[in-house]
């Protein structure tokens, strides 16, 4: 068996080779169902032991009805249910539930190069965080998301000094350990990972960066311009606590 939450939201050592995969989804009964089970069998092909949490947050189709039908056929899929939309609370809510030290996140429709879960897994044995990045590996996605990727990337340098350059949500790998005293404070929408890149730089933690393969070309389940804006927000509100942490006397 792998390590089991403490009390106090830590974990033991963990089992070799196991992991949690977070899974935030929102009106996927489309695809749920076959691409969970494509998943199920990468898992079992990498071997270890593995939970699957999927968290359907505010999910108004039968996404949850499918995730729990899932749950009662195999003991390593939860099914979480939130009420409320968002992203980083559904993030949150799977780590507390997250019974292995090494968490994955990654996004339903699978859009990212499946060997990023076996790859983050190996370099979580010596990293707090791993980031997949489609910048510096190859995308389709539309040209549109794309600029507004490299765009926030760009300004998130600039403010932070912070060379990763992927913030997105699917595609990152976490030490549950080291998540932990961050979770109460993390975004309940998609800042989530910018705050853990920033916190994490100047606290000391160990971040990587690997490039992914991504094809994502359908349509976002997300409001461009209000995530735009909230994630924009976000990084001036980090810039700003930073200044003037570092302007005082």
């Amino acid at each position: 068996m792998g390590s089991r939450a403490t009390a106090a939201g830590m974990t033991a050592a963990p089992a070799e080779g196991s992991l949690t995969i977070i899974i935030p989804v929102y009106n996927e009964e489309v695809i749920l169902s076959a691409n969970l089970g494509r998943l199920i069998m990468y898992l079992n092909g990498i071997g270890g032991p593995f939970e699957i949490i999927l968290v359907s947050n505010g999910s108004t189709d039968m996404t949850l009805e499918l995730a729990q039908q899932a749950q009662s056929s195999d003991p390593r899929v939860q099914a979480i249910a939130l009420e409320r939309r968002g992203v980083g609370r559904a993030f949150k809510a799977a780590a507390r539930r997250a019974h292995y030290e090494h968490l994955v996140s990654v996004d339903m429709d699978l859009s990212v190069d499946l060997t990023f879960i076996e790859k983050a897994r190996g370099l979580l044995a010596g990293c707090d965080l791993v980031v997949g990045s489609k910048q510096t590996g190859s995308q389709r996605r539309s040209w549109l998301r794309w600029l507004a990727s490299a765009t926030f990337i760009s300004c998130a340098r600039l403010l932070l000094g912070t060379t990763v350059t992927d913030y997105s949500i699917g595609a990152k790998g976490y030490r549950r350990s080291w998540i932990m005293p961050y979770l109460d404070r993390l975004d309940d929408d998609t800042a989530y990972v910018l705050q853990l890149v920033a916190w994490g730089r100047r606290d000391g933690a160990r971040i990587t960066e690997i490039p992914v393969s991504c094809e994502d070309l359908r349509r976002s389940k997300f409001n461009l311009l209000h995530e735009g804006i909230h994630k924009f927000s976000s990084l001036f509100l980090i810039w700003l606590i930073h200044h003037r942490r570092h302007s005082r006397p």
